[in-house]
């Protein structure tokens, strides 16, 4: 029997979504759509002071824009006690033991084993404590964070689904921290148990979390459940191949879309096949991605993103975009102006501006104003249609004896108030007449 493919994407509302955020999403996204599988969207709001409803609303704002539905809803703040009923289990079978050291002494600890050259692996020490050591660190008002005990000595393989065979030597690894002293969660283990209860079938996130994987490995085998499949993509570096920046690695995809008002499929466009052998390429929809979505395809080495790739994208998108897509976003803009003008936009406000040559007012720039009273008086008749800007530019260069750019250019200049755009023999007959005739007065029109 085949198994249903679910996947999650599981943020902490604790700020918003960026690019690296959404990559994961995006290939979590792909994967279960083409497999016809679950998306989970999975809360990790365990954080209570940080965590969020606006952040939540947030998330859910950007993965909507960017058409990346889900088919279910989880908040791990609803299931403190299933987690709770976990730590139990994990006490009463010996795996999880308390740990009455202060961060400072950690710390230190760390410093003495880097300075003796060894590794900083946590030593165990809370394994060894008495009853008296105990009394005497409560009796300090101290509260124990309790770390989850490896099964050592022990290696953890698995054949990833982009980086191949991986194998960790978990001697090598100190055992994890699952419950602050405070008593709140830190991610691994709500994580797991969610997976396991949820029924998770693959984990595909950042290489920076194989580590993670290993030690969760046997955390979902202490709880009696088979790790999911995994797979980690390679991180994403500045184009240079040099970190992210927090300008680069962190910008908001709320910024993206409020502040820099590019298309969501630029963004999808460029996340999905980024560190791919695809070619990065202007995609209008998400079907072309879902349907060639193949882990094979995806390098072991680090994807460069940049954002000037982004409006690329967003450009050639827009100059492929039909006018019923994004009619309902543009206010007085008429088909004939957006088939004319789109492939002079980088983004779908430029059309506001362009806008303005048919409807007014603008400024227009006249610099010969002498040249644009002889060219006005040339104006053929309404109505005007294609052939009416050839028939003008050919009678006015007979009169003036102007001609190339000493022709064109302040026709264009007085009517549109710039020095380039859509072409004029397309634009001129969506302008008023009158309206023409002003600017080449010199007119506000």
């Amino acid at each position: 029997m085949t198994k249903v493919v679910k996947v999650r994407f599981a943020p902490s509302p604790t700020g918003l979504l960026h690019v690296g955020n959404i990559r994961t999403a995006l290939v979590n996204w792909l994967f279960c759509r083409q497999q016809g599988g679950s998306f989970l969207l999975r809360l990790d709001d365990t954080d209570e002071v940080r965590s969020t409803q606006a952040f939540a609303e947030a998330i859910e704002r950007d993965l909507t824009w960017l058409g990346l539905d889900w088919d279910a809803t989880a908040r791990q703040s609803d299931r403190i006690e299933r987690y709770n009923e976990t730590v139990e289990k994990l006490k009463a079978d010996d795996r999880l033991y308390p740990c009455y050291e202060t961060g400072q002494e950690l710390e230190l600890k760390r410093k003495i084993q880097l300075g003796q050259g060894k590794p900083p692996i946590y030593d165990r020490a809370g394994l060894n404590l008495t009853d008296a050591e105990v009394t005497a660190f409560e009796k300090e008002g101290r509260k124990p964070h309790w770390r989850f005990k490896l099964d050592l000595p022990a290696r953890v393989d698995w054949t990833d689904l982009v980086k191949g065979h991986l194998s960790f030597d978990l001697a090598a690894l100190s055992d994890p921290i699952l419950i602050r002293e405070d008593g709140s969660f830190l991610y691994t283990l709500p994580s797991v148990v969610d997976d396991i209860d949820f029924g998770i079938t693959h984990i595909m996130r950042g290489e920076d979390h194989a580590t993670n994987s290993a030690v969760q490995t046997q955390l979902f085998e202490a709880l009696g459940a088979q790790a999911p499949e995994y797979a980690h993509f390679s991180l994403l570096t500045g184009a240079g191949g040099e970190g992210l920046s927090k300008r680069l690695g962190t910008a908001s995809i709320q910024s993206y879309r409020d502040e820099d008002g590019l298309e969501a499929m630029s963004i999808n466009s460029l996340l999905a096949r980024l560190g791919s052998s695809d070619a990065i390429e202007p995609v209008l929809s998400l079907k072309p991605l879902v349907d060639g979505f193949d882990f094979a395809k995806y390098s072991r080495s680090t994807a460069k993103f940049d954002p000037k790739d982004l409006e690329i994208l967003n450009a050639k998108i827009l100059h492929q975009t039909d006018y019923s897509t994004v009619s309902n976003r543009m206010d007085g803009v008429e088909e004939a102006l957006w088939n004319i003008c789109r492939g002079n936009i980088n983004k779908l406000s430029d059309i506001n501006d362009l806008n303005l040559i048919v409807k007014g007012p603008l400024e227009p720039v006249v610099e010969d104003q002498d040249f644009a009273n002889q060219a006005a008086t040339l104006l053929p008749d309404a109505p005007w249609d294609e052939t009416t800007w050839k028939t003008w530019t050919s009678a006015v260069k007979e009169t003036t004896g102007a001609k190339g750019r000493a022709l064109f250019m302040p026709l264009r200049q007085a009517i549109t108030g710039m020095d380039h755009g859509p072409e004029m023999g397309l634009l001129l007959p969506l302008i008023d007449p009158d309206i023409v005739k002003a600017r080449l007065q010199g007119k506000s029109a």
